[in-house]
């Protein structure tokens, strides 16, 4: 898919300019990094989807240099994690900060949020929740999201590491993508599923525990780093692809 043509279907379905194209942006990063599930895709998705206003702004209820709260008001996800990451960037915290996301869903990739953070200098950790697809690896209900958790570390000497996990075999936007079934869905790791399960079910009681709003969310956490740790860790992996490298 071309620019023209994504952010004109972005714009066709209400989103103003600007908005049209950072959710271009979002999607063409993933699909070009190979995030197939998060690419072009989901303006298809985005298509056949409700309950959002483009017109939408999100709002900052609680504002302090350590925590901040941020409701929807209707905006769509992508949007509202980009409003929180952006303005992290600009009003970054003097130690840490908390940012909780009200009714934010859906999010898209989690790395090209932290990312961001990440190239501004900025250590940054994002999780989120979405629909319960997780089930225990025995069998029973759907328990958990597929919980994904994203950490991003900057480096002084280029590129950061960026890693960015979903807890399922793999990701319900791959299910939207067409390359793989609902069934796939599920912990993974084989016969050690039971450790990613459990970390599914600790980051969706993580996120439901921080928001006040029934539905879904995302905690991010934002630090400046008090040391550069990742040119080491690139001398030592001698060449090693290191999570998040192109």
């Amino acid at each position: 898919m071309q620019p023209e043509e994504g952010i004109a279907r972005l714009r066709a379905l209400g989103f103003g300019e600007a908005d049209a194209q950072a959710l271009w942006e979002h999607f063409d990063d993933a699909e070009q990094r190979g995030k197939l599930g998060h690419g072009y895709s989901r303006i298809v998705w985005l298509e056949t989807l409700e309950g959002y206003d483009p017109e939408a702004t999100p709002v900052a209820e609680e504002d302090s240099d350590s925590f901040w709260r941020y409701r929807s008001n209707g905006a769509i996800g992508y949007l509202v994690l980009r409003t929180a990451t952006r303005r992290c960037i600009e009003e970054p915290p003097e130690h840490v900060r908390l940012v909780v996301c009200e009714q934010t869903f859906p999010t898209g990739m989690l790395a090209h949020y932290t990312r961001l953070l990440a190239e501004a200098g900025l250590v940054a950790l994002l999780t989120t929740t979405s629909p319960r697809r997780l089930g225990h690896p025995e069998g029973g209900p759907k328990l958990a999201s597929t919980s994904p958790l994203s950490i991003a570390i900057p480096s002084s000497g280029g590129d950061p590491v960026v890693a960015d996990v979903s807890l399922a075999a793999v990701t319900w936007g791959d299910v939207v993508a067409g390359l793989a079934k609902e069934e796939d869905v599920v912990p993974f790791g084989g016969e050690k599923a039971h450790k990613a399960f459990a970390l599914a079910v600790a980051l969706h009681l993580f996120v439901d525990a921080l928001k006040k709003d029934a539905g879904y969310g995302a905690v991010l956490i934002v630090a400046r780093p008090e040391s550069d740790p990742v040119p080491a860790l690139r001398e030592l992996g001698d060449g090693v692809r290191l999570p998040g490298d192109s």
